[in-house]
This record gives structure tokens, sequence and C-alpha cells, in this order.
């Protein structure tokens, strides 16, 4: 399928400012240097915000990764959980049409999908309130065939079901997500024939439903205000301490992240322990400045953007360090790379895609 950004374009875009912070907070998760591996849940929650991906939305997200426009447009064109055009107010459904549903009826579902919303996928209903589209395999073959309807699984569908279930939404219901014909989970349709005494403790749905039936709507789009921002089905506030005995903070696990970034008690020692290193310079700690600049030459600044590496913000970094053109960055040598290095955010990208090698050649090419 042919994935395009969507012809009618918002001009900006912006997160919440809790959006904001919790996107700020992914980014902690990784070593420096190396945040733009949060790019996939930055942009799933710009999505979630806004219910599909704009191009300012992926713009805006790898301004905030520095990273050039492109890769982030590479990977919100790759992966099929990212919407390139509007969706459904209510809710966008998902017809799984890969092997074990298609020959259950999945295509039978997608007529209903066709009848109750648009022929076509992809594109939003009347009211505006609905949209669909066939997807791959989604994992659920024993409970063929089924859909994916905002965050949840409805398995084992009929025609009937799906066009109920479609009903229910639009009047403002939330329909339980699983097994829709009575089904617990995945057993056998005739029942158990094994286990069959293994009932102590059973909730009264599976465990991802009764999950999803406790939050009493799994349609909604996180949109920044769940306290807390990751999972609003868990519950807050820190517990009382015992009255008459003073006792110590706890001190978190050592696998277990030390604060609400993420941040694991190994890593944050493992930071503070560390010292920055480069591959051609064998000492990083000594530096030399390199040659800077005040302004940029008569003819006007380089596009330090067409270096592999550098977007937008990391552009502005460098002119702000002295660094307007491509000779410049071709001729620095290891030290000079270890007093840049130690100036930018994302240490070892100087290195690692080789500026000094790509801006000669930019250079060479003006």
């Amino acid at each position: 399928m042919l994935r395009r950004l969507y012809h009618d374009q918002p001009e900006t875009f912006a997160f919440t400012p809790d959006n904001q912070k919790w996107a700020e907070a992914q980014m902690k998760k990784f070593p420096e240097g190396r945040q733009a591996s949060a790019i996939i849940p930055i942009l799933w929650r710009a999505q979630e915000q806004e219910g599909w991906l704009s191009r300012a939305a992926i713009e805006h997200v790898a301004a905030m990764l520095d990273l050039a426009y492109i890769r982030a447009l590479e990977v919100a064109s790759f992966y099929f959980m990212f919407q390139l055009q509007p969706v459904g107010s209510v809710a966008h459904i998902q017809v799984c049409g890969t092997l074990s549903c298609m020959i259950c009826g999945a295509e039978d579902l997608i007529g209903v999908c066709k009848d109750k919303i648009t022929d076509k996928p992809h594109e939003l209903s009347a009211d505006g309130k609905f949209s669909w589209e066939e997807v791959e395999c989604l994992g659920s073959c024993a409970n063929a065939p089924m859909a994916q309807i905002g965050k949840d699984y409805y398995e084992d569908l009929t025609t009937e079901r799906l066009s109920e279930i479609i009903d229910e939404l639009a009047a403002g219901r939330v329909p339980t997500p699983g097994p829709q014909n009575g089904r617990y989970a995945a057993e056998p349709l005739k029942g158990l024939t094994s286990l069959k005494d293994h009932d102590s403790g059973k909730t009264q749905y599976n465990a991802s439903v009764q999950l999803a039936s406790d939050i009493g709507d799994t349609v909604k789009r996180i949109d920044g205000t769940e306290v807390p921002l990751l999972t609003p089905w868990v519950k807050t506030g820190a517990p009382a301490k015992p009255k008459g005995k003073k006792t110590a903070d706890p001190k978190p696990a050592a696998k277990k992240p030390a604060d609400e970034t993420g941040v694991t008690k190994q890593q944050a020692t493992a930071k503070s322990m560390a010292k920055p290193t480069g591959k051609s310079n064998p000492n990083p700690d000594i530096e030399k400045q390199p040659e800077t600049l005040t302004a940029p030459r008569d003819g006007g600044a380089d596009d330090l953007k067409k270096i592999s590496g550098v977007g937008p913000k990391l552009e502005g970094v460098l002119n702000d360090l002295g660094f307007w053109h491509f000779d410049q960055i071709a001729k620095w040598t290891a030290d000079e790379i270890a007093w840049v290095d130690s100036r930018i955010k994302f240490k070892g990208r100087i290195e690692r895609d080789n500026w000094m090698a790509q801006a000669a050649e930019l250079a060479k090419a003006k």
C-alpha cells in the first residue's frame, strides 16, 4: 500500500503541556546521544492527541529529537500503526484480513464496514464518527475473525455482532471487548479438555478484557489528562508510613525506574561515572577549539542540515558555536571533534555519521 501524507494539512502542531512533559520523559529513558530512539512512542503520543499524524506533528517530533524531517517521516510512513490521514472521531476499525480471519469471514466484516461507514477504507463516515481499514495479521488467529477498535481486540466476530458494535459506539456506549461468542479467552470452541479445575481467582473476563472493562472507555484516545500519564488505571499516591516508627525512604530496586522518567538506578550510576569516548580520539578529555566564525561569510551560511544527522535544532547549536560552513566541519581533527562533542547534546553523533567526510563532499559540490 502506498502511504502518503494527507492532502489537507494543518499549519502547526503542539503537544499539550502534559503530553510535552510525557514526551520529554521518554527521551530521558535513553542514553545521552540516543534520544532519537524515543521516536515511536512520541509519534504515537502525537497521534493519540490528534487522532492522526499530520506533517506538522511529524516535523515537530523530529525537531524535538534533533532528527532530519525525512527520518521521522520514514518511521511514520513505514509502520501501519500510524495513521497519516484523519480517522473517525469515535472509532477507527481495523479489520484483520490475513489467512485465519479471511477464511473465517473477514470479507463479510469488511462488507459491514462498507455498508455502515463508507465504501472505501481510510475515508470518514458522513458524520465523521467512523473510519475503517483492512490490516495484516493482528495475532489473534485462534479467535478469528477479529478487528481492533481503539486499543482493544473484538474477537470471534460475526457480521451481525460487528454491526451491533458500530451502533453501540455511535450511541456513545463502549461494547465489552474480547471474544464476542461467549468464550473466556482462546480455549477450544467446544470447551476445555484439560485444566478444568483451575478456576480459582478467575475474574469475570480474561485479563486483557477485564482491564479494559475496568478502565471503562477503551476507544478514548490518550489526551494527556490521565494521572499518572503512562497508566491511568494505576492508583496514585504514596503509601502511608506506619505511625510512631521512623523509617527510611525505600530504595528503588536495581532494575526498576528510580524516578518518573524511567531512568534505572544502574543507568543513573553509569551515567555519573561515564566519560565521553571517541573512536579516533583515544583521550577525549583533550580538547582543542576548532576555527570558528562570529557570523557566516558574505556568500551566506551553508545548509548544514544537508549533513546526515544534523537537524534544524542541531544546526542552530552549531551556528551558535560558530560553525556556518561545510569547509569548517570538514577540517575538524580528533581533538577538535572532542571539543564540539562536549558542547552538543548528542555526543558521538559526529563520528558515527562521519560529518567531516560528508561536509568535505558537500563543500566540493558548492
